[in-house]
């Protein structure tokens, strides 16, 4: 059997420590082997243990629900031999990485276990979109990782009060997180990040095309990540990522690489809507009504910061777009948020009907 010593010597650099050790106790009374997941594909996975990269099935942890599959980055206790070997439990995870699926069930799927940090690549060849920034925020900090946006590519933006402008504009869009500029292809800007990641473990998402695969291949410094060159009508790129890979880094540190995202659905993340959108939040506490909508109410201070400037009006849409999707997600499931919503909407229509009747009045 594996030595204590041994498995700390051979997972520290992939983030075992004494906390997991102590968590992983009862499966080794049981004698299994722990080891983290490297990477996931139909079903089995890649583990990484003291004795090495095993590859294992998965079908002993309950595989219907999306939230509860072996996904890459968790602890896991796997048999210590065997052919087949099965991953018989995972950890407790401390954070968790989610979006709704495209099911209409509305389910979560959870895409990287135990994350410290959550790398937003943003690719600067293409116009930025501020608000699909704000969503993979609000997933990040929903998670209960600390975001950071990388705007990636910056060789292409040489003029430097451009690139300024464009690095404020995401700073305006992401309050409390960290905007870096990086060229992979120059090495502008890595040392930054590399001591930003060189602890904990980080996972890099982004769209197909934002430059993922060649910022980890930097990262990792080598050409572990296949790299295909972005189309010129739109900047996207084909998904050269398939799998969601683990890879320990060699300054310190673990990197979790995605696929592109195509689509980043909200899953009751509330929170994370309110950490991106904290200065909405904050005006709101200035509203007349607690339940303002920030929409016609007398009093409404978030209103009163559009107009006045001192608030961006597609900041406040944005907010409003992404409290609308996630209300509409959680009630899906909860019948009581169902509930409060349809007397919200109606009580909303009999003031629009009331309004319109006041008006008919004075036409008269």
């Amino acid at each position: 059997m594996t030595s204590t010593s041994a498995v700390f010597s051979a997972l520290a650099p992939y983030g075992w420590d004494e906390a997991w050790a102590d968590a992983f106790a009862p499966y080794a009374a049981d004698g299994l082997l722990p080891g983290r997941v490297v990477r996931v594909d139909r079903g089995q996975c890649d583990i990484v243990t003291a004795d090495g990269t095993v590859r294992a099935d998965t079908e002993f942890v309950v595989p219907r629900d999306p939230m509860k599959v072996v996904c890459t980055g968790d602890w896991v206790a796997v048999d210590p031999g065997g052919d087949p070997r099965y991953v018989r439990a995972y950890l407790p995870r401390r954070t968790a990485f989610v979006r709704s699926t495209s099911s209409k069930r509305s389910e979560g799927q959870i895409l990287a276990a135990n994350v410290d940090h959550a790398v937003v690549a943003v690719s600067l060849a293409l116009e930025l979109d501020l608000g699909r920034v704000e969503r993979f925020l609000a997933l990040a900090w929903e998670s209960g990782a600390q975001p950071v946006v990388v705007l990636t590519k910056a060789d292409l933006v040489p003029d430097p009060v451009t690139l300024a402008h464009l690095v404020q504009d995401v700073e305006t869009s992401a309050p409390g997180v960290p905007v870096l500029t990086v060229s992979a292809l120059h090495g502008d800007g890595l040392d930054v990040l590399v001591a930003l990641v060189g602890s904990g473990t980080s996972v890099l998402l982004g769209q197909s095309g934002a430059g993922k695969s060649t910022l980890a291949n930097a990262l990792v410094g080598a050409d572990v990540m296949d790299v295909r060159a972005a189309r010129d009508v739109d900047g996207k790129g084909r998904h050269t990522t398939t799998t969601r890979n683990l890879l320990a880094l060699p300054s310190g540190g673990v990197l979790i690489d995605t696929p592109g995202l195509r689509g980043v659905g909200l899953f009751d993340a509330e929170t994370g809507v309110g950490q991106v959108f904290s200065e909405i939040e904050e005006l709101a506490g200035g509203c007349r009504f607690h339940d303002c909508a920030h929409e016609t109410e007398p009093g409404c201070a978030v209103r009163s910061a559009v107009e006045n400037g001192e608030l961006p009006e597609r900041r406040l849409e944005s907010y409003r777009k992404l409290m609308r999707e996630n209300q509409w997600i959680v009630a899906k499931t909860d019948a009581r948020v169902r509930a409060e919503l349809r007397r919200d909407w109606k009580r909303k229509g009999a003031e629009g009907r009331a309004a319109m009747q006041a008006k008919r009045g004075r036409w008269k």
